[in-house]
């Protein structure tokens, strides 16, 4: 019996498997990639320093770094159904701190200068420059940062989740390193004047942007994010599309970037009404939109794997519990306190992300939007589920027994020790 329909087989093309060029190398591209973010970052370390001065920089920092755990947690927790590896996030997060950083503060500086000596204008020249110049600068540099994962991890990135989590940690790296050259000249300010307390310029900054407005950065981003979310889950062959919905998702968010800078000139209540009437409501929706997406990845699950149970495959529950976030917990805890500690819990862990992985793979194939790679990396998948039944697949029943709403009644299919020798999942 077939797991699916059957769909091409890959083939390597011609020259694959040939000795790659030096710079095709995997190291040469960390190492490019690891330095670049490293120079990128001593360079911000030192002009947020200069600007701010090394105690307005430790100030700085240590007020800033107060909402990123929370924000990181946030993303974290929307990409538990499929968790992308840790790496994905670290690059996110050192490339918006960094490199995006270094990009719009070299970039901003130029075109606002270049603008008042121009025009010889000051004051319109740090408008156009916060309202204008600021979000398309600001937003590309962090946009870059989802095409390259887009790019060359493509298959960690398979959805609008996905998206959503690269731009919001990209974004959230980029708003740490802001906000410390924000406060940190705050305080400067504050130690010239001798404010102190509420009445002073660093809390008032300090609640403007760390209280009432962590998420504005992320917020912007993540429309780009799901631009690439949703060029990701159309066919590799709709070129078309996976250039201009990107394309849209990053106009929108610097349109949403400027509308938000220039509130600030729309009168004296400009800055709340643009907050509590647009930036408030778009976060609710966005925000919903990520958790309906979580959801609606839980019930593909649902419906995708029972194909591998009546196969043998996967256990006749496994997709229940699979499907439910509740009942995945339970098996990594039931796995940890009774079949070898944290190794058991991390190899059900895997073979979860492996079985979700199975699943969109198989959505994608029965859409017709497989890459041309699908058998390959559903053997890949399945080789992987394999190696941790042993370890998997009692602590999944026991999750099924004990989150069930009702007894589970097991059907009559048993556990293969092996796969048949005359199953062919890709046979119809």
């Amino acid at each position: 019996m077939a797991t699916s329909p059957p769909y091409p087989t890959y083939s390597p093309g011609p020259g694959r498997g040939a000795h790659p060029h030096w710079w095709q190398r995997r190291w040469v591209r960390y190492g490019a990639l690891m330095t670049l973010l490293a120079l990128s970052g001593l360079v911000i370390l030192a002009l947020v320093r200069r600007q701010t001065g090394t105690e307005g920089f430790l100030v700085g920092l240590g007020l800033a770094v107060l909402p990123v755990p929370w924000l990181i947690a946030a993303f974290r927790w929307l990409d538990r159904v499929e968790p992308g590896p840790w790496r994905n996030l670290v690059f996110a997060f050192a490339w918006g701190a960094c490199a995006a950083a270094l990009i719009a503060i070299v970039a901003n500086s130029f075109a606002t200068k270049w603008i008042a000596t121009a025009t010889a204008d000051p004051a319109g020249a740090d408008t156009l420059g916060a309202t204008v110049i600021a979000p398309v600068v600001e937003e590309s540099a962090k946009a870059t940062a989802v095409l390259l994962v887009f790019l060359f991890r493509r298959r960690d990135f398979t959805g609008i989740v996905d998206g959503v989590v690269i731009a919001g940690v990209t974004a959230t790296g980029f708003a740490f390193t802001e906000n410390i050259l924000y406060l940190g000249t705050a305080f400067g300010a504050d130690q010239l004047t001798g404010d102190r307390g509420i009445a002073s310029v660093t809390a008032a900054t300090f609640f403007v942007r760390i209280v009432m407005s962590p998420f504005a950065h992320p917020l912007f981003t993540v429309l780009t994010g799901i631009g690439f979310g949703i060029a990701a889950l159309g066919a590799e062959r709709q070129h078309v599309r996976r250039v201009l919905v990107p394309l849209g998702g990053l106009l929108l968010a610097m349109s949403m970037h400027a509308f938000w800078n220039g509130s600030s000139s729309f009168g004296e209540y400009g800055f709340f009404a643009v907050y509590g009437v647009f930036m408030v409501p778009s976060f609710g929706l966005l925000t919903w939109l990520a958790v309906w997406t979580r959801q609606r990845e839980l019930r593909t699950v649902r419906e995708e794997l029972p194909a591998y149970v009546y196969a043998g495959w996967l256990g006749p529950a496994e997709p229940f519990v699979l499907g439910s976030m509740r009942a995945r917990r339970m098996a990594r805890d039931h796995a940890r306190q009774h079949f070898g500690g944290r190794p058991a819990a991390r190899a059900v862990a895997q073979y979860e992300a492996y079985a979700t992985s199975l699943a969109f793979l198989r959505q994608r194939g029965r859409r017709g939007r497989a890459g041309a790679d699908f058998a390959v990396r559903e053997r890949e998948l399945l080789a992987e589920l394999w190696r941790r039944k042993e370890v998997a697949r009692p602590a999944l029943e026991y999750a099924a027994r004990a989150s069930a709403p009702a007894p589970v009644f097991w059907a009559p299919y048993g556990y293969p020790a092996m796969p048949h020798p005359a199953y062919n999942p890709y046979r119809s």
